[in-house]
């Protein structure tokens, strides 16, 4: 299936306009989702209870026609209980494969700070290597495959800190925020007597998100923003302000997503703009800041856009053309 960019725009403003039916006014939110989820990434919700990260993560696996699962993650999940077992079969004499949860095209991990170490690297295996292995076997994953994983960041009791190798594996980390007073009205009118998350059908198909992320890859990326995409990442490793600035990974993260926002918002070229867009959700959670940034009080967003104004952005008259 091969798709123009148009229609990438279309069919990404469907699923935007379907969730939209019952998370109100997070476009942007939802937006940063199907960036994840055309780049194959991984999205890390990280906010307060009762937000909406869960409905939010639900309301995109039900507008997408995969297969999908929810995991409830706590202290004492064990790594078979999310990647499946091997169990005798009497009849046969043979040991059989069960499928975990992972076994799904979209998994929702819930509360992904809560279990241990040992199901943490079981889930780091899938994310990273698409893949799981059971008693020596290595099974693949579907594709697309995608973790929506949700984290409360001011509750520490009952948690377990998410290794810093984890945290790099997910492509972004994203807030939701407080709605606005109009939005909040909206809300509570729209579920006064009935939950749309029950009525939500799917709107588009695995294979359209797979068409859909090969034509993003297909957008080009002019030289001058390739090098201010580099000029951001060597910035984070030179600054005073962090012991550990962006790994290639980052780079590539940011060029990529880079791709799939110029694609869904119907460009086949990207803008420094679209870099400038993506800059925080993508390479925040992947900074470790210094001693003295830490002893200030200073946030790795504010780093950031320091770095962000102290690096020269790219100016050029027609970017298409240039592209």
């Amino acid at each position: 299936m091969s798709l123009t960019i148009s229609e990438v725009r279309d069919i990404a403003n469907r699923v935007k306009e379907n969730v939209g039916r019952v998370i109100v006014g997070k476009d942007n939110v939802v937006e940063l989702m199907l960036v994840a989820l055309l780049c194959e990434g991984h999205s890390l919700l990280e906010d307060v209870p009762g937000i909406g990260k869960t409905t939010l993560a639900k309301a995109l696996a039900k507008s997408l026609g995969c297969t999908f699962s929810r995991i409830q993650f706590t202290p004492d999940l064990l790594p078979t209980d999310i990647t499946g077992v091997n169990v005798y079969n009497q009849k046969s004499g043979d040991f059989e494969y069960r499928p975990g949860p992972l076994m799904a095209q979209i998994v929702l991990a819930d509360e992904i700070n809560r279990a241990g170490p040992r199901t943490q690297s079981a889930l780091l295996e899938a994310m990273q290597e698409r893949q799981v292995t059971v008693d020596g076997v290595t099974r693949m994953l579907p594709r697309p495959f995608m973790v929506m994983a949700t984290q409360n960041p001011i509750e520490l009791e009952g948690t377990f800190p998410l290794p810093e190798a984890q945290v790099d594996r997910f492509l972004m980390r994203i807030a939701i925020g407080y709605p606005e007073e109009e939005e909040e009205r909206i809300i509570l009118r729209r579920f006064r007597t009935e939950d749309p998350l029950e009525e939500l059908q799917p709107v588009i198909s695995a294979d359209e998100i797979l068409a859909m992320g090969a034509r993003c890859r297909q957008v080009a990326v002019h030289e001058t923003v390739e090098s201010y995409i580099v000029a951001l990442v060597r910035a984070t490793r030179e600054s005073k302000a962090l012991a550990l600035g962006i790994s290639p990974r980052g780079t590539m993260a940011l060029y990529r997503t880079s791709q799939a926002l110029a694609a869904i918002r119907g460009r086949d070229f990207c803008l420094p703009d679209d870099v400038q867009y993506l800059v925080k959700p993508v390479l925040t959670h992947r900074l470790i800041p210094s001693v003295e940034t830490r002893l200030r009080g200073q946030s790795m967003a504010q780093v950031l856009e320091d770095i962000v104004r102290m690096v020269p952005v790219p100016v050029e008259e027609n970017w298409a053309a240039a592209a």
